[in-house]
């Protein structure tokens, strides 16, 4: 079969405007449906941020206060990895490793930082099930915050929490092109669809939220960040 005679998937990734500053005890998923169109098998993707907002996970901290910050990260940390003057890679509570335990003060007030969500994957769970109850839509939750890589400059966002889809495809044991078996192929669909979504929320613009419409049907399902991505310690070469 030639290149022109398969079907092609295509994607929108679709900025939703006009949400306003979310606030301890806000519902994500009303201020969501206010200002867009849900359809069906949407993947609604959702800045960590506006999440940790609404969960009140906010600390007051002065802006010169670095050991305060220090003692921030230690105690949101599970694990401290490596230390470099005041940047600490961390294993979170969640299995996540990232800079400083997710302790961010962009995008939040002056004396003030945002701490991670207690459980991403709970909370993606919630807005899901509210979405439906609003709209009558299957749609799939994704929850994204912006960590780096290792041995990779830049950053990206990936995906700490999501429901109603497959965070990863598992490909082991199909063929290749060429009828290889695939052996140890598995494709993270979650951190995919977090960065695609980054592409039009620039870090300065007030855009929390993301619809990415396209997804093919089949890839929705229950899963977990959890139980999916992050990778157990004993299948960890390098911890």
């Amino acid at each position: 079969m030639d290149s022109s005679s398969q079907s092609a998937t295509v994607i929108s990734i679709i900025p939703v405007l006009g949400v306003p500053e979310v606030k301890h005890g806000d519902d994500i998923a009303s201020l969501i449906v206010e200002h867009c169109e849900i359809k069906d098998y949407d993947v609604v993707v959702v800045t960590q941020k506006i999440v940790s907002k609404a969960e009140g996970r906010i600390q007051t901290l002065k802006e010169d206060d670095a050991d305060g910050f220090t003692r921030l990260v230690e105690r949101e940390a599970k694990r401290i990895l490596r230390r470099r003057g005041s940047l600490m890679i961390t294993e979170t509570q969640h299995g996540f490793i990232c800079a400083n335990a997710g302790v961010d003060r962009s995008n939040t007030a002056i004396d003030t930082v945002v701490l991670l969500p207690i459980d991403p994957d709970r909370t993606a769970r919630k807005i899901r099930a509210s979405l439906k109850r609003f709209t009558g839509k299957e749609v799939a939750v994704i929850i994204t915050d912006t960590f780096g890589r290792v041995w990779r400059n830049g950053v990206t966002d990936v995906a700490i929490g999501i429901c109603g889809l497959g965070a990863v495809l598992d490909l082991r044991g199909s063929k290749d092109a060429n009828g290889r078996e695939l052996s140890a192929t598995e494709i993270c669909i979650a951190d995919e669809i977090a960065g695609a979504a980054d592409l039009v929320k620039p870090k300065a613009s007030n855009v929390p939220v993301v619809i990415v419409r396209g997804i093919q049907s089949g890839h929705f399902r229950e899963s977990s960040i959890k139980e999916e991505v992050v990778r157990h310690p004993n299948a960890d070469l390098f911890r």
